[in-house]
């Protein structure tokens, strides 16, 4: 396969798991790839940039109808509702425009990948069966997850391309306007505590700080995907991919907070989405005094935040189903986040 021409097609290409699938993809030298995005991007090198409301399925199928050589489709795009119940439709619906516009074009289609989550596992709605693994039984919808995997089962039925799902955990990686950014929430959480002179307190449920989590990095997460979409292995099959290593807040958390010299208080519960709802006109002062580049709004995923904070049960999965299959990547946890700081402050999105 790595001698024959592929071309991808990345629905969700600039946000934080389709911008860094996009660039890894590039890095391999053997792909040609097609972003799919709601504001497009522009063209560069071998990628070039749809912009589309795959919501339309007129104009999804408009915007995707010369794309005859499309080899692969990644499927990292999502749209945040406020209920779990709400989510199905707009996410569902979304791939299976995609699914309905690039099938009957791009006849040497081999594959479509689908980007999940722990979701599948329940792990949005309390403690749940842990280390999770593929095959664990399902739970009482609502989830798009779940559906969106029914679909392509359903579809891929009697065809020559496969489907493979990949179940990370929280995805890290850099990436501005994403509603469920980790790293930027804590990266923005820590700076506007440092420019109020107050120490960094865990703003979770307490029984969050304790518990055991694990994290995806995006440039991992990548890796992977293009691993199961191109090995035959894996064809119709679900992997879990997570960094590899574990971890408490209760130990991350003072070495993130030294990262920004600050001290570290006790835990403090707090809804972020409440206390941070008017530092906007602080982070427009502090766009100024130190040059940042986005606004308020860009860097504002606190909703996402609380979400995650609110663990206080263990989220981890099982990850060893990959490396059976022949994947062995793996990222330090702690380095991941420190890298991402170090990126965020080169960019002038954090002071």
């Amino acid at each position: 396969m790595s001698n024959e021409r592929k071309v991808a097609l990345v629905a969700g290409a600039n946000g934080v798991i389709g911008r860094n699938l996009v660039e890894h993809l590039v890095s391999l030298g053997d792909w040609d790839v097609v972003g799919l995005s709601r504001r497009g991007a522009p063209d560069r090198g071998r990628v070039r940039h749809i912009a589309v409301d795959l919501l339309d399925p007129a104009g999804t199928r408009d915007a995707l109808a010369g794309l005859t050589d499309v080899t692969h489709v990644f499927y990292a795009a999502y749209q945040d509702k406020p209920t779990w119940a709400e989510l199905v439709p707009p996410n569902v619906g979304m791939l299976v425009n995609l699914v309905d516009a690039i099938e009957p074009v791009a006849r040497g289609l081999r594959h479509v990948s689908l980007m999940q989550g722990y979701k599948v596992y329940g792990a949005h709605l309390g403690p749940f069966r842990t280390p999770a693994r593929e095959d664990d039984a399902g739970h009482m919808p609502p989830e798009f997850n779940v559906d969106q995997q029914n679909f392509l089962e359903q579809r891929q039925q009697g065809k020559a391309w496969t489907w493979s799902a990949l179940r990370p955990s929280v995805v890290c990686g850099f990436a501005l306007g994403n509603p469920m950014n980790l790293a930027t929430v804590i990266a923005v959480y820590a700076s506007i505590s440092k420019e109020l002179g107050v120490p960094l307190r865990f703003p979770g449920k307490p029984g969050a700080y304790t518990s055991l989590l694990e994290m995806t990095d995006a440039g991992l997460l990548a890796k992977a995907t293009v691993w199961a979409a191109t090995d035959e292995r894996c064809a119709n099959q679900a992997f879990n991919i997570n960094n590899g290593d574990l971890f408490r807040w209760s130990e991350l958390w003072p070495k993130l907070a030294r990262w920004f010299d600050l001290e570290v208080a006790p835990p403090l519960q707090m809804s972020l989405e409440t206390v941070m709802a008017d530092k906007e006109p602080l982070w427009n002062a502090m766009r100024d005094r130190y040059g940042l580049q986005p606004s308020y709004d860009e860097v504002s995923s606190w909703r996402f935040g609380d979400f995650v904070f609110g663990w206080d049960y263990d989220v981890i999965a099982d990850g060893s189903k990959a490396r059976r299959f022949g994947f062995h990547e793996f990222v330090d946890t702690e380095g991941m986040f420190l890298s991402i700081f170090d990126e965020l402050r080169k960019r002038k999105v954090i002071p």
